[in-house]
């Protein structure tokens, strides 16, 4: 019999977890045909999820718990989530309702045809800041990490288990997990599921969490950027000199014509402006490598609930 391993990051989830995990396991029970197990991570979370989750898993053997030490950030908890399935199949959805347990078959389904599915919400129920944010990360995944234009990319997803096996051998403390699984396999697919409204509350996602996480996907699987910077700067290097030429000339031209000084302050504040943004890219590429070198821990694991080892890990 095929196993399920389903991963749930849990973040100010304490009211709606257990309506979930309760979905997956009728929606998997009344399939059939399927063992299960789901992995429950809290991301650190302000609230009492994992009080729910360390209940919820003392009356189901199945469910496995993970306390993160501190917020490492939704991929991270899906990475540590990762590292404890034990199924042939997993999925990933999320802890507020807005992915609907009920459909997974259908993406576990497409899987006869693909390695990796992604769900595609025929209407989303997000807040225009987050479909905002969506439509941008779209559009740099498939410029960076070269994602079909077609694909749509959403945390709620199916894997074979080797998928995950490869996405689990990177330990750099920034996962960005749509980039790994992208550069795993090329025998991904959608499958078009319904978007509800969340269950409680609202997202946690702020415009400092979207900028670090489009910071991550700039800079986490490419050199494009720099690569950018490089040209913009050979452009600007070539306006500069264009423009040394040209009040020459009009020097020569017109002798009588004083030198402006506002162009030349406009000229220097933009070139001083590249510099920064490119020593800034330049910068946050080090400040990686940096980290890594210093071994940064992708996640540190506090306390388990279910697992073989139920002491305090880290990656």
């Amino acid at each position: 019999m095929d196993k399920i391993s389903v991963v749930i990051p849990c973040y100010n989830s304490e009211k709606t977890i257990t309506t979930v995990v309760d979905e997956v396991i009728s929606t998997i029970t009344a399939h059939g045909g399927y063992d299960y197990e789901i992995i429950l991570v809290n991301d650190c979370s302000p609230d009492n999820v994992f009080s729910v989750i360390t209940h919820m898993a003392e009356e189901n053997p199945k469910i496995k718990g993970l306390d993160l030490a501190r917020n490492f950030g939704q991929h991270s908890a899906i990475m540590a989530g990762f590292n404890y399935v034990t199924g042939d199949i997993v999925v990933c959805l999320d802890d507020d309702g807005q992915t609907p347990a009920n459909e997974m078959f259908k993406l576990i389904d497409a899987l006869d045809q693909n390695d990796l599915v992604f769900a595609k919400y025929t209407d989303k129920k997000h807040s225009a800041f987050r479909n905002l944010g969506s439509k941008v990360n779209d559009k740099m995944a498939q410029w960076l990490i070269e994602k079909p234009k077609d694909l749509k990319i959403m945390s709620y997803f199916a894997c074979k288990r080797y998928v995950v096996e490869e996405v689990k051998n990177y330990d750099n403390p920034y996962p960005y997990i749509s980039g790994l699984l992208l550069r795993t396999t090329k025998r991904v697919g959608n499958v078009e599921i319904h978007h509800r409204d969340r269950l409680e509350g609202k997202s946690g996602y702020t415009i400092r969490k979207l900028l670090l996480l489009w910071v991550n996907g700039f800079t986490a699987f490419s050199v494009k950027p720099l690569r950018i910077a490089t040209i913009a700067g050979v452009l600007v290097a070539f306006a500069g000199f264009l423009y040394g030429i040209y009040i020459i000339i009009n020097k020569l031209v017109h002798p009588l014509t004083p030198l402006g000084y506002s162009s030349t302050m406009a000229v220097l504040l933009f070139i001083g402006g590249m510099i920064m943004i490119i020593l800034g890219l330049i910068g946050e590429y080090i400040g990686r490598i940096y980290i890594s070198i210093n071994n940064a821990p992708q996640y540190v694991i506090r306390r388990s609930v279910n697992t073989e080892d139920e002491n305090n890990a880290n990656k």
